[in-house]
């Protein structure tokens, strides 16, 4: 018989992770309920679920845990998990998942493709304030294949062995009835205009890909997936001034990787995109000056408007100190010679999203983006810098030697930074942690308007120290003997 006791037989009941799902044959569906100890419990059908032992669960009992890993043939439509509870005493109840699941048909690929301006995979599901963490950003209408979903992030099969995960809103799901995007590669064209070098490799289809930019010795790395080479020559033509020899490697079969070595040991970025269905790669050349007069800079002001950012002991915001700190920075460089680029330039709402876009059509030779830190009991104290591709770490680490003196503690250089504003490779870039607002000590130096002075002419410093070593590394293997820069 069923019943309706004062307390519930089942207290609650839940997929793990409890956000609706698409799965595969293959997957494990998780659950886990809470209810009556020692009774049956089951879901899915008859699917039998295990009472863990109370040293398990911090001395609760009654908790219960099942997993049923998803099998050929299985079908189920967007719908929720029924559970049962069967007491030793003959009572029984149900309850349902708050979370909708789906068992996807591998004969019926699901696919989609990226739209908007800034797309991006990320590598799995975990979440922080600076959300997932980034594979790197994609084009726009770049084909994916969905074999399942958490929540608002759809998995994506980049190959056999290699998924990523994609924000819902980044894509549009398409009928069904297609085939999963694969693609022979042509033979590749590699050639300069007057301000990059480029390659380009005809694809029958958008393929996603993953970058990363190495040194030691520098070199840009680029897989295709679902790509298979057909390659059958490289055309490298007149004009190239950045790229080296550049090959390709097929180290799995639907994982096509180009190789392009690259000239100079600093690298001054890059991108990628697609022209119809042709991968285009975009290599940039050093500026033809290594000095700051006649550099373009961009300096992005952290937060603004309705993004306060952190807020010190004394009221201090770091929307205003990070604008203060800009503007005098901006004046220095200035002073120096250098075309500035501001990503804000008031107290002004700007989103990451658009910051981005805005340095992206600007196309700045470098971003220094400035922020106040903050920590909670107010012990943590001093300067910081961050950068997020190993080839860009030199200018992180100049800023940084600089900042430090000012007389501020050295709080570390952070490197792999999963920060909107680090994330583009189009351009070398570092963020600045100038201080904490959170450390008295440190807020009495962040409201100091000749502190904030002393902050700007120590960033325009890093900035030429950066230049000087860059110059001085030059091309792989010489050594460029220009005037150093006053």
């Amino acid at each position: 018989m069923e019943v309706h006791a004062q307390t519930p037989l089942i207290e609650s009941a839940e997929t793990v992770p409890a956000a609706s799902q698409w799965l595969q044959p293959g997957d494990r569906l998780q659950v886990r309920l809470k209810g009556q100890p020692g009774s049956k419990v089951t879901f899915l059908g008859n699917q039998p679920m295990t009472e863990l032992d109370a040293a398990l669960t911090k001395g609760q009992r009654g908790i219960y845990q099942g997993t049923y890993v998803v099998q050929p043939g299985d079908t189920l439509h967007n719908r929720l998990i029924i559970f049962q509870l069967l007491t030793p005493d003959s009572l029984q109840a149900t309850a349902q998942s708050k979370a909708q699941i789906r068992f996807l048909n591998p004969n019926e690929p699901q696919l989609a493709v990226t739209k908007g301006a800034l797309p991006y995979l990320n590598y799995g599901l975990g979440e922080d304030r600076l959300g997932g963490a980034k594979i790197g950003y994609l084009d726009s209408l770049v084909q994916l294949h969905i074999t399942g979903r958490v929540g608002n992030l759809y998995r994506v099969q980049l190959a056999e062995n290699q998924t990523a995960w994609v924000p819902q809103e980044v894509v549009r799901l398409l009928p069904p009835g297609g085939f999963v995007p694969t693609s022979l590669t042509g033979s590749w064209s590699v050639y300069g205009d007057s301000l990059y070098d480029y390659v380009q490799v005809p694809l029958e289809a958008r393929l996603p890909y993953r970058s990363q930019l190495l040194t030691e010795p520098t070199r840009l790395v680029v897989d295709v997936f679902g790509a298979t080479s057909n390659t059958n020559w490289i055309t490298q033509r007149d004009g190239l001034q950045e790229l080296g020899d550049v090959h390709y490697e097929q180290p799995q079969p639907d994982v096509f990787r180009l190789v392009l070595n690259l000239k100079h040991i600093q690298s001054w970025g890059y991108s990628i995109g697609y022209r119809n269905n042709t991968l285009v790669i975009k290599v940039k050349r050093p500026p033809q000056k290594l000095q700051l007069r006649g550099l373009t800079v961009a300096v992005d002001a952290g937060h603004g408007g309705t993004n306060v950012g952190a807020t010190g002991a004394s009221g201090a915001r770091e929307k205003d100190l990070t604008l203060a700190i800009a503007q005098k920075l901006r004046h220095e460089l200035e002073q120096a010679g250098a075309r500035v680029i501001m990503t804000r330039e008031a107290d002004v709402t700007v989103e990451n999203v658009d910051r981005v876009l805005l340095l992206r059509k600007a196309n700045p030779d470098l971003l220094v983006s400035v922020h106040v830190n903050s920590a909670g009991g107010g012990v943590s104290q001093g300067t910081s810098t961050y950068y997020r591709y190993v080839a860009f770490r030199p200018l992180s680490v100049a800023l940084y030697d600089e900042m430090r003196k000012t007389g501020l503690r050295g709080a570390g250089n952070v490197g792999s930074f999963n920060f909107g504003l680090n994330g583009p490779t189009d351009y070398p870039n570092a963020l600045v942690e100038t201080a904490f607002v959170s450390n008295p000590e440190d807020e009495k130096r962040l409201i100091d308007p000749a502190f904030q002075q002393l902050m700007a002419e120590h960033m325009v410093a890093g900035l030429k120290n950066f230049l000087r070593n860059t110059r001085a590394k030059g091309l792989r293997g010489w050594l460029q003997h220009e005037p150093a820069e006053q």
